[in-house]
């Protein structure tokens, strides 16, 4: 019995596997990744970057912007108090507004009710898993409903 080798093909496929694919792991991972990309290159015009290693750096940054003031803890010269100025006030509105608005593009693909139930979900997840968001219970105020 003779038979006739079958020539290998590699798939020249872009992208991920079609088991990776099938990962919800994986999924979260590389939205996770693809949003922070996103939100990073939202917050470059604001001069800050949002993604500190180190608490020092961070107050460093934003106190030499001028949005906050360290100065001693007059009972505890150990510690600092920290207060956010006028400035930084305006700071945190405006990137509040840029992380909303990355939210809302990202999202855009999904309904409202599919990113209401979206967000259940990973709060859910993020309960069981983060003790940070084990206590979370946030009840999400809902359009009203034509009668």
């Amino acid at each position: 019995m003779t038979t006739t080798p079958t020539p290998l093909t590699t798939s020249l496929q872009a992208g991920p596997s079609r088991e990776l694919l099938l990962s919800t792991p994986f999924l979260l991972k590389r939205l996770g990744m693809a949003v922070k990309e996103r939100s990073l290159a939202a917050f470059e015009s604001t001069g800050l970057n949002p993604q500190h290693h180190a608490v020092l750096s961070l107050l460093d940054e934003l106190e030499r912007n001028g949005y906050v003031e360290r100065r001693r803890d007059p009972g505890d010269r150990r510690r600092h108090l920290v207060s956010l100025t006028p400035a930084g006030g305006e700071a945190l509105l405006e990137l509040r507004a840029i992380a909303k608005r990355v939210e809302k593009e990202f999202l855009a693909p999904l309904d409202a009710d599919e990113r209401r139930m979206l967000h259940a979900l990973l709060l859910e997840l993020a309960r069981c898993h983060d003790p940070r968001c084990a206590g979370a219970r946030i009840t999400a105020a809902r359009p009203a409903k034509s009668a």
